[in-house]
């Protein structure tokens, strides 16, 4: 079953985010992931949004999702990403 991983991201250093970006393509092309959104100006439809990007990744399964997020190439970029934002992220089912 495809599992969703979906994130919002507010950026307070983006040099810090940009090392994490430059390497984001190399290390997400190792996986089952496919890239679905990644959106700085996302159209707010209801409640407040804070956050200064949203993004959207779609993986085969739960399994693949975290040993994607918990990958030693990940983790190594990962560490920019927290010092470059502050991220909140879910894990959500498909329904097929």
């Amino acid at each position: 079953m495809s599992v969703y991983i979906i994130a919002k991201f507010t950026i307070h250093d983006r040099s810090e985010y940009d090392i994490y970006e430059s390497g984001f393509a190399d290390v997400f092309a190792k996986f089952d992931g496919k890239l679905l959104s990644v959106d700085e100006e996302p159209m707010v439809l209801s409640g407040d949004w804070d956050a200064t990007r949203s993004v959207i990744i779609e993986f085969p399964s739960q399994k693949s999702a975290l040993t994607w997020m918990s990958s030693d190439e990940y983790q190594a970029i990962a560490k920019h990403r927290n010092a470059g934002s502050t991220v909140t992220s879910i894990l959500v089912k498909g329904l097929g």
